[in-house]
């Protein structure tokens, strides 16, 4: 008689996450199956792979051996074969040699280049990546043969605590997940502890080993991918890929090839009708991401007009980082700004601050004519109204602002 397979459950699981994790569960001959709340193109793309997904609510399977679920569904435990995604994934870095990229931004573009490096260098790693990668065949997964697991960790709800790995690389370190941290003083202790896991011959590579380093002036010239942000990232991949001893030129080919990632400033032309467009896709929601993203839009077109469609990613992170978002957007180099709805994000807002936070008081105190609020379901209309031709648009956030911009054909 055939053996019956394992039956993996997962709660959630369109998350970028916890959906990569599905299919290294998948490639390993259990048989998976999830639940969501809504379709997506992940879940279609998992459907595609022969998982089986309830859409409209998260349900759990009574027959599974193990649940898995997403730190963004409220779970009650009720046996002990109920693991998160952060503790699921932590057992699996105990069984590989384990490099963790972390930061409060560029952790998924430094782990895609990283990964590219490791994969030229012959090393085959297992890759868990928040972002689907085009040398991937646009997936976030990668399944490898060797003993090198390559993930990014998340530091919310301080997931990463979960993970046991030999080499971490902290991209770099700011206010963020205030929600939970509070204080960005919580947030420094959270990756001083995490760094603290490292066994004894594990090794940290932060941005002040690598900051500062004559690479930069060469990456820039190679990198098909723009932004000074991007160049920051290709030298931690560099310095950790030097770390396991793999040669600079292997890196810089590796490097230099690089096709950037899902909505990490993704590039489409559009026309429609007489008007011919650049569309860019980028997932920036901090303050920072946003900065960097549109200094580097500005760079590379400094003779068009540049609008930017903005949704802001959560209550709470629009409430804590309120004056650092109006100083941002003052100063941004874009001839247009729309702001839309804030994107709620579910099992992590609290009602007062709801209340307390709109994108129209964001315009409000932005207060500039070349920015407006700008329903999301009227967007659309609004720049086929407006844009004359020529124009760049950068469709950004990291909510479902990336359907309106895959509705704008």
């Amino acid at each position: 008689m055939p053996t019956q397979k394992i039956k993996v459950h997962f709660i959630g699981i369109g998350g970028i996450g916890i959906s990569a994790l599905a299919q290294y569960y998948l490639a390993q001959g259990l048989q998976v199956s999830g639940s969501d709340l809504v379709s997506s193109e992940i879940t279609k793309s998992l459907e595609k792979m022969g998982i089986k997904i309830s859409i409209g609510k998260n349900v759990f399977k009574k027959d599974a051996d193990l649940t898995i679920y997403s730190p963004a569904v409220n779970v009650r435990r009720r046996t002990s074969n109920i693991l998160s995604y952060p503790e699921a994934l932590g057992n699996l870095t105990k069984k590989h040699f384990t490099i963790a990229v972390c930061g409060t931004h560029g952790k998924s573009t430094t782990t895609a280049m990283l990964s590219l490096i490791l994969i030229k260098a012959g090393f085959d790693p297992t890759v868990i990546v928040g972002t689907k990668v085009k040398e991937f065949g646009d997936s976030n997964f990668r399944l490898g043969k060797s003993r090198y697991l390559v993930i990014e960790a998340c530091e919310y709800d301080e997931s990463f605590m979960n993970y046991e790995p030999k080499i971490i690389v902290i991209t770099n370190i700011e206010a963020e997940h205030l929600d939970y941290f509070k204080t960005f003083q919580n947030v420094l202790k959270a990756f001083r502890q995490f760094a603290k896991k490292l066994p004894k011959d594990g090794i940290l590579i932060d941005e002040k080993k690598y900051k500062k380093t004559r690479e930069a002036s060469n990456l820039r010239k190679i990198l098909k991918v723009p932004g000074e942000y991007n160049v920051a990232n290709a030298l931690a991949a560099l310095a950790a890929a030097r770390a396991l001893k793999i040669p600079d030129k292997t890196s810089y080919q590796a490097l230099a090839d690089y096709q950037g990632s899902w909505r990490r400033f993704e590039e489409r032309e559009l026309k429609i009708g007489n008007c011919k467009l650049k569309i860019v896709s980028d997932y920036g929601h901090h303050p920072t991401q946003i900065k960097a993203t549109l200094r580097a839009a500005r760079d590379k077109w400094p003779h068009r007009q540049i609008w930017c469609v903005f949704q802001p990613h959560q209550y709470q992170r629009t409430y804590y980082l309120f004056n650092d978002f109006v100083r941002v957007f003052k100063e941004a180099p874009v001839d247009r700004l729309i702001i839309t709805d804030i994107y709620d994000v579910a099992g992590r807002e609290e009602t007062k601050i709801k209340k307390q936070v709109r994108a129209e008081k964001l315009i409000s105190s932005i207060n500039q004519k070349w920015a407006n609020f700008v329903a999301k379901n009227d967007i659309i209309d609004y720049l086929k109204k407006y844009l004359k031709g020529g124009e760049v648009v950068i469709f950004m956030g990291a909510g479902d602002i990336y359907g309106v911009d895959k509705k704008f054909v």
